[in-house]
């Protein structure tokens, strides 16, 4: 039997409007909840934000978008279909590989369509060895999701299914990139299908095979790009919710929790309100939730090593690239060198690779007429690294269009009508513990049940919910997080 909270579950208030505070309110209003959102700011979203500036409207957070199935399912929990609130456009290519030879490589979900590129671009053979890697992490996906991603895990123990075997039997918990590279023997290739372990906080060389799964959800299952923006995601979520009865107070923060006898009684916000409830859903950064709202941090969340960080840099644009996809990977020559870089020596790239957005090629509503919007991500070092990023962080702009130009960006500088400027200190300052979006490293001792679990230790009826709690980063793990946060509370739903 899966722990559940105890005690009654009427009214749950959930904490934080992001996207797993929004997965676990819809769910819970479909289990008949009365549900209470308090949100710090004036839309819905968390980290999947939206900055408007001069015409040109930015999404803050994350910017691609796989596995629309799981928005489907948070929807049809109240009834509602995803076609009814959202508009995706599949993207093709889902990535434009950049290499520093000069060579670029479109990543395409058709496995057949993948196959004839590769073929193309680099060897017959490479194709065959990408159609192994492919039946490779499909299987992983199989195996791995119903058992170890999709549902709470309260000890080891109950990993042990028969996926477990075959996940052993499969190489799932060998080293990725020795995995990747058994199947795909070119440089670009390797890359093209490893280089998602940064978002989980590790390496290729440390990551386990296991994370292959994260290539199988945008590089097989596909990429897609909402109309609006990524934040049309979090506006779908909440306007469904509101629909079917769950209230929202934005622009409100929750600055104490109202304890009694390890149970949370009710939720105090910044002007003295008291919102009385059952239980408490809490959608902040696990470590920031339990410092500010618990009392202090419990040892094993202060022991938590943090993913690299990012500097993300926003840019309304005069100038537009014909050769460039929606989304544009630029890999520096140096490899293994940007991991060591990153996570060991915890220094800025000497020869980034970079990822760049322009989400105004597929809906042009983003930007003035004529205009372009540009989202640059550059990984950094969290804030463990010491950097001082209110001196570094002009500088490292600087650096940041000075590599997009050496890398066929011409004139990008002087093309900047906007800009806006994130650091890991920004991001801390948002409520990010060591200034990491990508939360705790999924380091194999932080992943599965070894993650900090979604049930308070302590309390009967607190609920965490968000990429620091299983199962972990990135917006398919969230928006699950959602679910396993609501089945803690009413069981399984089907």
């Amino acid at each position: 039997m899966v722990a559940k909270v105890k005690g009654p579950t009427d009214h749950v208030v959930v904490v934080g409007a992001g996207l797993a505070g929004l997965s676990a309110a819809l769910r819970l209003a479909g289990a008949g909840r009365k549900v209470t959102v308090v949100e710090r700011e004036s839309v819905p979203g968390g980290r999947n934000g939206l900055l408007n500036k001069d015409g040109f409207a930015f999404d803050t957070g994350p910017s691609v978008l796989t596995m629309p199935d799981l928005i489907a399912d948070a929807l049809a929990c109240v009834g509602e279909e995803l076609k009814d609130w959202l508009d995706l456009v599949p993207l093709k290519p889902l990535y434009r590989a950049f290499y520093h030879d000069g060579s670029q490589l479109d990543v395409h979900a058709d496995t057949n369509q993948m196959q004839e590129e590769i073929a193309r671009s680099i060897s017959p053979a490479e194709a065959i060895g990408y159609g192994k890697y492919v039946d490779f992490v499909t299987k992983l996906y199989k195996y791995e999701m119903n058992d170890f991603i999709d549902r709470n895990i309260d000890s080891p123990l109950n990993l042990l299914t028969p996926n477990l075997a075959r996940l052993i039997a499969l190489g799932g918990f060998r080293k990725l990139a020795s995995k990747v590279n058994q199947f795909l023997k070119d440089p670009r290739t390797q890359k093209v299908y490893s280089f998602q372990a940064m978002y989980a906080g590790v390496s290729p060389q440390q990551a386990l095979a296991i994370y292959a799964v994260i290539a199988y959800m945008d590089s097989v299952n596909g990429v897609f790009f909402p109309k609006g923006g990524m934040h049309a995601v979090p506006r779908a979520l909440a306007g469904a919710a509101t629909k079917h009865g769950v209230v929202f107070k934005y622009n409100t923060t929750v600055t104490a929790l109202e304890r009694s006898n390890g149970r949370a009684t009710a939720v105090i916000t910044q002007d003295g309100e008291r919102i009385p409830c059952d239980v408490v859903v809490l959608n902040p950064d696990l470590p920031v939730a339990w410092q500010e709202l618990l009392g202090g941090q419990p040892r094993s969340v202060k022991r938590l090593k943090y993913s690299p960080s990012c500097v993300t840099l926003l840019v309304g644009s005069n100038k537009s690239y014909d050769h460039l996809a929606h989304h544009n990977i630029h890999f520096g020559q140096s490899w293994d060198g940007v991991f060591d870089e990153l996570i060991k020596k915890k220094t800025l790239m000497s020869d980034p690779s970079i990822l760049v957005t322009v989400p105004s090629k597929d809906d042009p509503n983003l930007a003035p007429p004529g205009k372009n919007s540009y989202y640059v991500l550059f990984p950094t070092p969290n804030l463990s690294a010491g950097i001082d990023w209110e001196k570094t962080g002009p500088k490292y702009r600087d650096e940041m269009i000075r590599a997009l130009e050496a890398r066929g960006y011409t004139g990008f500088g002087e093309g900047i009508e906007v800009e806006q400027l994130t650091t890991p200190l920004d991001w801390k300052n948002q409520g990010m513990e060591q200034g990491a979006p990508f939360a705790s490293a999924h380091t194999f001792f932080q992943t599965g049940p070894f993650r900090p679990r979604n049930l308070a230790k302590g309390y009967e009826n607190i609920v965490f919910a968000g990429s620091g709690t299983q199962p972990g980063v990135g917006v398919p793990m969230v928006l699950i997080s959602g679910r396993l946060a609501a089945e803690r509370i009413v069981g399984p739903i089907k």
